[in-house]
């Protein structure tokens, strides 16, 4: 059975991944940590759209949650054709006052576990030559982010990532695509209890997802949701590197440069 797999389903952009693929029809295998909010989504789903919702909650960032979950999909008998890697979270604050514990969960999650399930799920999808993996990447990904410094490094690496795979699995079939939004309308900031910084106007779930479709139809090995998220990238190209540093550290000192607030998480994170 022909499913997409989405990882931090239950809120934020894994959610509007899922609304929009039920209502095309296909399919949906959501992971996540709150129980509760999956049994809803699949209920809701299932009964509007007329597809198989099923889920599953687990913590990724658990070392042996990848290997459970890819033998959960053979036990059910599904055909991943589509896995969307959305699952992470972040964090705020001067580098070497926040838990170090919570920054390597931070790699754990954002980065190991993404590589994983992408190897896991990859090899079935080039034997079957047919397939899509979207990775959930960042705009904060193109840059140094001063005191979001382990969070950027980790989109910057599923940004490589990525565009790496997307080249290597073209002659098989298999589109990889790094998908990568700026501030978005979820509960970042609200989870983490922290005042939101003077940041760009913040887009919906349901946008980010509207450019994923996007650039899933053009084949992009990457995309950036956003005009001005796109001009911004596009004008620090333009720069050199330590002086984007210089700048958005000036922005974000007077919010987290006294090391005293840290966010909590985002994406499946969120409960």
């Amino acid at each position: 059975m022909n499913t997409t797999l989405i990882t931090g389903a239950s809120t934020g952009i894994g959610e509007a991944f899922a609304r929009r693929l039920a209502a095309l029809g296909r399919n949906v295998f959501l992971v996540a940590r709150s129980e509760d909010k999956l049994v809803a989504l699949c209920s809701e789903l299932g009964r509007i759209n007329s597809i198989r919702a099923q889920y599953v909650a687990m913590d990724l960032s658990k070392p042996e949650s990848p290997a459970r979950l890819f033998e959960e999909t053979e036990r059910r008998g599904l055909a991943i054709d589509m896995l969307i890697n959305n699952a992470g979270f972040g964090s705020m604050g001067e580098f070497t006052k926040l838990d170090l514990a919570r920054e390597l969960e931070m790699i754990d999650l954002n980065v190991k576990a993404l590589v994983d399930l992408t190897c896991r799920f990859l090899l079935p999808m080039r034997a079957r030559k047919q397939g899509t993996i979207i990775n959930v990447a960042s705009t904060a990904g193109f840059q140094p982010v001063p005191f979001m410094a382990t969070y950027a490094a980790t989109k910057a690496f599923v940004l490589s990532f990525s565009e790496a795979l997307w080249e290597e699995n073209r002659p098989y079939g298999v589109h990889v695509m790094a998908l990568c939004p700026g501030t978005t309308e979820t509960n970042f900031f609200e989870a983490a209890r922290i005042k939101k910084p003077p940041i760009r106007v913040a887009q919906t779930p349901e946008d980010v997802v509207d450019t994923a479709m996007r650039g899933l139809a053009r084949r992009k090995s990457h995309i950036v949701s956003g005009w001005a998220n796109l001009l911004m990238i596009e004008s620090e190209r333009l720069v050199p590197r330590s002086f984007v540093a210089r700048v958005t550290g000036r922005l974000l000192r007077p919010h987290f440069g006294d090391g005293t607030k840290e966010t909590a998480g985002t994406k499946d994170r969120k409960d």
